[in-house]
């Protein structure tokens, strides 16, 4: 599989990532090499090779069961903010909407 410009551009619109032109020629060579790399993979014949041990098999995992307790009451909570309004915690804001 080939990674093409217009591949490269399809997944970084995507993922909602923007490179220079000098990014695009270094990520797009290193994305290249790793698909080489595991295309070279499934070229490897392991008809007689027999799964890998799962180490946890057989391990049980110890859980508290689930309970709804009040630890806190809304007050106490909001004693601890630094700034609220209504009930609420105000926060500042960390994602902006380029659309807004």
């Amino acid at each position: 599989m080939e990674i093409t410009e217009t591949l490269f551009d399809s997944l970084a619109h995507l993922a909602r990532l923007q490179f220079s032109d000098s990014e695009k020629t270094t990520i797009r060579a290193d994305l290249q090499k790793m698909v080489s790399f595991v295309e070279k993979l499934n070229e490897v014949d392991t008809t007689n090779v027999k799964p890998t041990v799962i180490m946890t098999a057989g391990i049980v995992q110890h859980t508290r069961a689930d309970e709804v307790q009040q630890l806190q009451t809304t007050a106490q909570v909001l004693q601890n903010a630094p700034l609220t309004h209504n009930n609420y915690i105000m926060v500042p804001k960390v994602i902006e909407n380029p659309n807004a």
